[in-house]
């Protein structure tokens, strides 16, 4: 597609946990037109990355009984897009924003209360991101928080987020064939590999850190965030 690339701008708040958008720009995105090839329409876990919830739904529509769809977005189209988000949001399994995107969708400020009312739009799990926090997954009766892994390093949390989701719907993919991979358990281990990446993309600017990442580094790191909150 010619023409430029989708462009955001922003700035961060000195404790790096909030953002402000100053600038958005679609560019390609505007006019863009997702056509999935055969092969991936039978792709049992689907992930709808931050893009228009229109995009969102006709990526969806071309999947074939994907097995679970996850997906993102931001106040970009919360704002703008509210009632196509919330198509969107009917068919998709699990939801994983950040806390200001969570109060901005739900109308809330407390993030139980939030969660509920995003739950009630569609998803039967909904994940909010905390920053420096940690994150919290809460399902029907259930809620699970991880805090975050203290780092004396980071340089740029732009992409923690996006890293997050992966290493959430990696090892859910990674254990697909282990039986229900969607189970519980596997969903709060997926919490903590979300955390895992999350906390590696922050310790350099972009792709850096992640680039050069091993998995005996991954597997270490899952030690570290078992170790905060392991207690006889």
């Amino acid at each position: 597609v010619s023409g430029k690339t989708f462009f955001w701008s922003g700035e961060y708040s000195p404790d790096m946990n909030d953002r402000r958008t100053l600038d958005t720009q679609l560019n390609v995105f505007a006019t863009f037109q997702p056509k999935l090839p055969a092969h991936y329409r039978q792709t049992p876990f689907l992930f709808l990355g931050n893009i228009d919830p229109e995009l969102q739904s006709s990526v969806q529509r071309q999947m074939v009984s994907p097995q679970l769809v996850a997906g993102d977005t931001m106040n970009f189209w919360i704002e703008g897009k509210r009632a196509e988000l919330e198509v969107t949001l009917r068919n998709m399994n699990l939801l994983i924003i950040n806390d200001s995107e969570a109060r901005l969708l739900s109308g809330e400020y407390n993030l139980a209360k939030a969660a509920r009312v995003i739950r009630a739009l569609g998803p039967h799990t909904v994940v909010i991101k905390r920053g420096d926090n940690g994150a919290s997954m809460f399902q029907e009766d259930e809620v699970f928080s991880v805090p975050a892994l203290p780092l004396e390093e980071i340089h740029d949390p732009t992409g923690a987020g996006d890293s997050f989701g992966g290493g959430f719907m990696g090892y859910l993919v990674s254990h697909s064939t282990e039986g229900n991979s969607t189970g519980r358990n596997f969903f709060r281990r997926a919490v903590i590999y979300g955390s895992v990446m999350g906390s590696f993309a922050v310790e350099r600017f972009g792709l850096e850190r992640l680039r050069h990442l091993s998995r005996p580094e991954i597997e270490a790191r899952f030690e570290e965030f078992r170790k905060l909150t392991r207690f006889e």
